[in-house]
């Protein structure tokens, strides 16, 4: 794709998309960073509902830790895999407590190092707590990387670099957030309406549907 097209698609996407946030409802490093850690395999208005009575219990790592596993586990059960994500929660914030004075780190080594935190958690927390250009690459943006042909890749981790290796200075920072809520909400993985879509004109895509 060439250069002035990929300009094209994120100047029309930022002209649609206003607000180029998480939709995930935190206060600070902390909150984004367990906020995050909940969202996985479930979605950003699940955890928004749960994350609010947790964080009025536990504002902090150590209002987390003294709550403990069991009741955080209850607290957090409508939201999946409370077992898993209650115990890599507490760990996660022993080791910010133990290692990094309470704080939540600031680089990627560091936060890959904490339970339950990939590559992607890290490129949102970086990016969203941390004003980093990076960009984490979720099954939205995967799908709207390919499908238009701005990045394609055969993992995550290819449609990352490439996304990282065209997309101009100026949207570096925001490109996440406009693939990402253009792929959930308008190029969605199956009912999906190009006829809605601002960039068709620049899409790749050869399977276009207008309704």
């Amino acid at each position: 794709m060439s250069p002035a097209k990929i300009t094209r698609i994120y100047e029309k996407l930022a002209r649609k998309i206003s607000k180029a946030k998480s939709e995930l409802i935190y206060k600070n490093q902390f909150e984004l960073l367990i906020s995050v850690l909940l969202s996985a395999q479930s979605t950003d208005k699940t955890v928004n509902k749960i994350t609010p009575i947790l964080f009025s219990k536990c504002p902090t790592p150590n209002s987390m830790l003294a709550l403990g596993k069991s009741r955080l586990a209850k607290i957090i059960k409508p939201i999946g895999l409370a077992p898993a994500k209650s115990t890599n929660i507490i760990n996660t914030c022993k080791i910010i407590i133990d290692k990094h004075e309470g704080k939540v780190p600031g680089t990627r080594k560091e936060l890959e190092h904490l339970p339950g935190v990939g590559r992607k958690t890290a490129n949102v927390v970086l990016n969203e707590g941390f004003n980093e250009p990076t960009i984490a690459v979720d099954t939205h943006v995967f799908r709207v990387a390919n499908r238009t042909g701005l990045a394609p890749g055969k993992n995550v981790l290819a449609t990352e670099l490439k996304l990282l290796e065209v997309t101009p200075d100026k949207w570096l920072k925001n490109a996440h957030h406009y693939l990402l809520l253009h792929g959930r909400y308008i190029c969605t993985a199956k009912n999906f309406n190009c006829q809605k879509c601002v960039i068709k004109q620049e899409c790749g895509f050869v399977e276009k549907r207008f309704f």
